[in-house]
């Protein structure tokens, strides 16, 4: 049997709820301080989730609702991300983003076990930093791999790739954390087992290819619930539970 040496986590979705309740109200925040009469509904950012990274997210929006405006983009375009940046950090300050539940139950096991841990996101580094800093620890990931550190985005699988190499790890020794369709299709060109834990915006997506599909990691009081493949009695994720997956 393999041994578990990493677990390596996406961020939005899967660490914190970050999606509707940050990045989407700080993306609106932004448009609003611009006095741009821009606003994404709940619905309508969950169209824009199938875009990765948040400088081509508005790029999209602008081709599909506002064709109309093609001026100075190259310079519009990273200051509302700027400022959308700004905003998020400002709501994760607050205290309004908070982390599934188990997330920070299995990484303090990991860390306390000597299992390496890393980042793999296309969100900013800024914005990733912020999250692990108000609610875990970045000293413990060995790679913040996060943002425009690789070229191509998820679903490419660039972003993993780099984090094997800069750990000199095989893909058989390590256990992903995604929750979307995107992320699991990079995390499998890369060779890597995935979990997937769910939520609103990706219940509904295809994920045949991961090893277990869970709505959240489950903690001792507030159980998992088993969306695909059943390994365990138990109602949460732990490293027993990795080895298994491996």
């Amino acid at each position: 049997m393999t041994e578990v040496k990493a677990l390596i986590f996406d961020v939005d979705g899967t660490l914190a709820e970050t999606e509707r309740d940050g990045h989407r109200i700080a993306f609106n925040r932004a448009f609003s301080e611009a006095d741009l009469n821009w606003y994404w509904s709940e619905s309508l950012y969950g169209e824009l989730l199938e875009i990765s990274g948040g400088k081509e997210r508005i790029r999209y929006y602008l081709q599909q609702y506002h064709p109309d405006i093609k001026e100075n983009l190259e310079t519009l375009i990273p200051q509302l991300h700027q400022a959308k940046i700004t905003h998020y950090r400002d709501l994760l300050s607050s205290g309004e983003i908070k982390l599934r539940p188990g997330v920070k139950r299995l990484i303090e096991e990991a860390y306390q076990e000597g299992i390496r841990l890393a980042i793999a996101t296309t969100s900013a580094l800024p914005n990733a930093l912020a999250l692990l800093e108000k609610h875990l620890n970045p000293q413990w990931f060995e790679v913040i791999a996060a943002g425009d550190i690789v070229p191509n985005k998820k679903p490419a699988p660039d972003i993993y790739n780099y984090v094997l190499e800069k750990m000199n790890l095989k893909p058989e020794e390590c256990l992903v954390f995604e929750d979307s369709f995107h992320g699991l299709q990079a995390a499998s060109q890369a060779n890597l087992k995935t979990v997937i834990t769910v939520h609103d915006y990706t219940k509904n997506q295809d994920f045949s290819l991961a090893s277990l599909v869970l709505n959240h990691l489950g903690e001792l009081h507030n159980n998992f619930t088993v969306i695909k493949v059943n390994l365990t009695n138990k109602g949460y994720f732990d490293l027993e539970l990795a080895k298994l997956l491996i």
